[in-house]
């Protein structure tokens, strides 16, 4: 999006493996992409834990399809996941989805109050993220197949539509 924020970074992410990685530590750790249309796929190979080196290296990867399915695939994991401290940088794996809200003061015309929203978070059990496992999520139905809130909500679908007095309209 066109705002960064410490907090929306903090609940906006798709993630096979968040922690304090380093990419710089070693000449042959790399961060690529690839994108073939059909397909984006991100991996991290052979990156290592910022002073936490003799750990050993992390090799993973995220596959984000055109259908909406994303898969994540884990090569390397040196170590139990739980094993990794948390104290420099958050370590998690998931999904988690939200929004923000600049809001004016009545008070304070010019003043803007960002509000941010996590709507929809998965976290991953860390502790079944192993070496030579994958984990793959599929995408559920959402409101945006249909043309119109009033055809969502009346679908066969249960999606549990309820109105939203911020927005003004059907979530």
């Amino acid at each position: 999006g066109d705002v960064i924020h410490r907090m929306l970074t903090a609940t906006q992410y798709i993630a096979p493996l968040m922690a304090n990685f380093n990419p710089s530590y070693s000449r042959n750790s790399t961060v690529q992409y690839l994108d073939n249309g059909t397909v984006f796929v991100v991996q991290w190979d052979k990156v290592y834990l910022q002073g936490k080196e003799d750990m050993g290296s992390f090799t993973f990867q995220a596959a984000l399809h055109s259908s909406g399915r994303i898969v994540f695939g884990y090569k390397e994991i040196p170590v139990p996941v739980p094993q990794i401290s948390a104290s420099q940088h958050p370590v998690k794996a998931g999904l988690s989805d939200a929004f923000m809200v600049l809001n004016t003061s009545p008070d304070v015309p010019e003043s803007r109050r960002r509000t941010i929203y996590e709507y929809h978070r998965v976290e991953l059990d860390t502790s079944r993220i192993t070496s030579l496992s994958a984990v793959e999520f599929t995408p559920l139905p959402t409101c945006l197949q249909h043309q119109s809130c009033e055809m969502c909500v009346t679908s066969e679908l249960t999606f549990n539509c309820s109105w939203c007095h911020i927005l003004q309209r059907y979530l």
